[in-house]
């Protein structure tokens, strides 16, 4: 007993040496300190860096900065660069590139002409040190922003502009850390610049070509290798850091690059992107934060009133700079007050480029030990400040969002909304699934409903068991999103009688079914089953042929008829097909008559969409084909149908789904057939009434219209 008491106290002296114990104590610290600090209302990021502080080497030396913390904490740092390049919202970027521009100008050059004078004529440094540190001023690192992702604000435009900004200020300030360098060791001639260009020229088209190309290949070929995908994901994001130092600019950068590369790949609602962003929220990103505290010397305060000065006068400077960066940007765009308290709070935290410039710069002799004392004490600032502002101002957003009626309309609609997913063919399912799963919206407190439908016979129960196992593993597949499914077994005399039936008891509005497979060269690809199920529902019903991985498309190309959008259920398909466009960040391109055109764009307006969207004029629908030649093999061909009895009903539609499989086999398809009534007509009522008559009548007129129509041409020809 002795001896183990005497092994332990050994083990625990102080600093800790056992990585066992080291990685136990940084686990429990990074459970215990956000739930203990919530209570006093203290963000978590705040909590973390504290007791890095707290356990770090000018603390109570319960751990030192050894290679296994360096590590991790690197790790955490790559992460959160990678993340936010990861879930920037391109399309939004994209349509607001300028405005990042102008905000990236601003938060560079602000803080760098307030920083020069200050250090150089205030506190007396020479134009080397002045310039170095006045450009740590201009950096940030997006500490703040898991609270950005943990309140669902990601997506606001203000945070695309400031992540934007990220990259574009942190580009500039390390390289000026370059030239700076350069011009200490005399070295600052072409040679350099020649070298700098072509280094950074290289990495682009090996980030920005190479590795997309090689990441379609992976996921295509290695589809079902779940967890090899994340493996992959990693291997590129520390690839592309460690290419970035041979470039000749900070790691960080490549993080960031290579989340952006890999951006379009990786949907945001995906069970990959739900294990990046848990893996990393979790463990690495909460390891950098501790190791940030570890850096912070409380006891430079004691050294004098130098020390004390400076790290008082950078940090007023830095938050200056960044505040006004903030507020000009505003006033210029127009931003609320919650916005530009975000923009604020996502810029003013100083920790991975600061840090990578000032201790670079100390260890080169620019900066002498009170500008880095005094740089610390204001990462510790700046990081508390704008994890409150950042907290503060996504829950303003949150609030304002939730107060536009028209936003509580929608919010409510989309709380209710039930997606249903029968099964005939368990090897297909697993792409319908993941299709299920991008356009369900988040909000929904509704699970996915997988249905298999067993034949009413003796073998019925027996059945069920069968259809139930093969299912729950698919259960698991949507767990990896977060996404909750349920499973349903029903009996009933044919599948479509079942569908039908079930669609209603779970009041489903989407139906999403498999592409059907032709028994006979004279069927029609809508058979009877299909046929029963559009006849017997008004929901809303999308037909699905996903050939290849959804991340690996490129656009959406839609075809509308006209009239399409006086169909009730106009508005959800257009959301729907909004919401995997953003997912998958890939623009949707639309081929519809004029007036239908304008229609879409008021809903896109109206409702805020932020897919990317154009729109080419087509009415020419017996000559259908003709759109072939603009379409590619990795375009998602969508055409918009319509139920016999419809607004927007022609005969023409009917053929239209055989030869889209015979002329677009290699593309992945999808058939809307969407909702003609509000949900509140019960269909039964009217079972009785048949349209087919009226339907025929208006085919014939059609026909005649159309044999005049040409008669007259080549009267007039002739």
């Amino acid at each position: 007993m002795t001896e183990f008491f005497n092994q332990l106290l050994h083990e625990i002296e102080r600093p800790l040496t056992n990585p066992v114990l080291i990685f136990s104590l940084i686990l429990f610290i990074i459970l215990l300190s956000p739930i203990l600090l919530r209570r006093l209302n203290i963000p978590g990021i705040i909590g973390l860096i504290i007791a890095g502080v707290i356990i770090g080497p000018h603390g109570l030396y319960i751990l030192e900065k050894n290679s296994a913390i360096n590590l991790f904490s690197t790790i955490g740092l790559l992460y959160i660069m990678f993340i936010a390049g990861l879930e920037l919202d391109l399309n939004e970027f994209k349509s607001h590139r300028n405005k990042s521009l102008v905000f990236g100008f601003f938060t560079f050059i602000i803080p760098l002409g307030i920083g020069f004078p200050v250090c150089h004529y205030l506190l007396y440094y020479d134009f080397n040190a002045s310039l170095l540190t006045a450009s740590m001023f201009a950096t940030h690192t997006l500490v703040a922003y898991p609270i950005v992702s943990k309140f669902g604000v990601s997506k606001n435009q203000a945070v695309a502009i400031t992540v934007g900004g990220t990259i574009l200020t942190d580009t500039a300030v390390l390289i000026i850390l370059a030239v700076i360098m350069g011009n200490s060791q005399g070295n600052l001639n072409q040679e350099f610049w020649i070298r700098l260009g072509a280094s950074l020229i290289i990495f682009s088209a090996i980030m920005f070509i190479v590795i997309p190309r090689i990441a379609k290949w992976f996921f295509r070929k290695l589809e079902s290798e779940k967890h090899s995908h994340y493996i992959f994901v990693l291997s590129v994001v520390f690839f592309a850091a460690f290419l970035a130092e041979v470039a000749g600019v900070e790691p960080i950068i490549g993080a960031f690059v290579a989340g952006l590369a890999l951006n379009k790949l990786i949907p945001h609602s995906s069970a990959l992107m739900n294990r990046i962003e848990f893996i990393g929220n979790s463990l690495f990103i909460p390891f950098f934060l501790i190791s940030v505290g570890m850096l912070v010397d409380v006891s430079v305060i004691m050294n004098g009133p130098t020390a004390l000065i400076i790290a008082g006068t950078l940090t007023i400077v830095a938050i200056t700079g960044k505040w006004l960066a903030s507020f000009l940007t505003q006033v210029i765009f127009k931003y609320t007050s919650s916005q530009r308290q975000l923009i604020f709070g996502l810029s003013s935290a100083h920790a991975a480029a600061t840090l990578a410039v000032i201790l670079v710069g100390y260890k080169a002799g620019i900066l002498d030990e009170n500008i880095l004392n005094g740089t610390i004490i204001l990462i510790l600032i700046t990081c508390i400040i704008a994890s409150f502002a950042t907290e503060r101002a996504a829950k303003k957003i949150i609030v304002e969002t939730e107060d536009d009626s028209s936003d509580l309309l929608k919010s409510s609609s989309a709380s209710n909304e039930h997606i249903l997913l029968p099964v005939a063919n368990v090897g297909k399912m697993e792409k319908l699934l993941d299709f299920a799963i991008l356009i369900k919206d988040k909000k929904s407190v509704n699970p996915v409903s997988v249905l298999s439908v067993v034949s009413d016979n003796s073998e019925a129960e027996k059945n069920i068991l069968k259809a139930k196992n093969k299912l729950e593993d698919f259960v698991k597949q949507a767990s990896g999103t977060e996404t909750k499914v349920n499973v349903i077994t029903t009996i009933d005399h044919n599948a479509a009688s079942g569908i039908t039936r079930c669609s209603r008891e779970i009041m489903a509005d989407i139906i999403v079914l498999g592409w059907p497979q032709r028994t006979g060269f004279l069927d029609k690809l809508i058979g009877e089953k299909i046929e029963s199920i559009l006849n017997n529902t008004d929901k809303t019903t999308l037909i699905c042929f996903l050939e290849k991985p959804l991340e690996l498309h490129k656009r959406i190309v839609v075809a509308v008829p006209p009239l399409a959008e006086h169909e009730n259920g106009f508005g959800l398909w257009l959301t729907k097909l909004a919401k995997l466009a953003q997912e998958l960040s890939i623009p949707i391109h639309t081929y519809c008559n004029e007036a239908t055109e304008k229609s879409i764009r008021k809903f896109f307006s109206k409702e805020k969409l932020a897919a990317s969207l154009s729109v080419s004029l087509f009415s020419d629908w017996d000559d259908f084909l003709v759109l072939a030649r603009n379409i590619h093999a990795d375009d998602f061909v969508v055409l918009v149908s319509a139920r016999r009895g419809a607004t927007s009903y022609m005969s023409i539609l009917d053929g239209l789904p055989l030869k889209i499989e015979k002329h677009f086999s290699d593309n992945s398809r999808v058939i809307i057939y969407p909702q003609q009534y509000d949900g509140n007509i019960n269909l039964e009522n009217y079972s009785e009434v048949s349209t087919e008559t009226l339907n025929r009548g208006i085919e014939v007129v059609q026909k005649i219209g159309k044999e005049i129509g040409s008669m007259l041409k080549k009267k007039n020809q002739e």
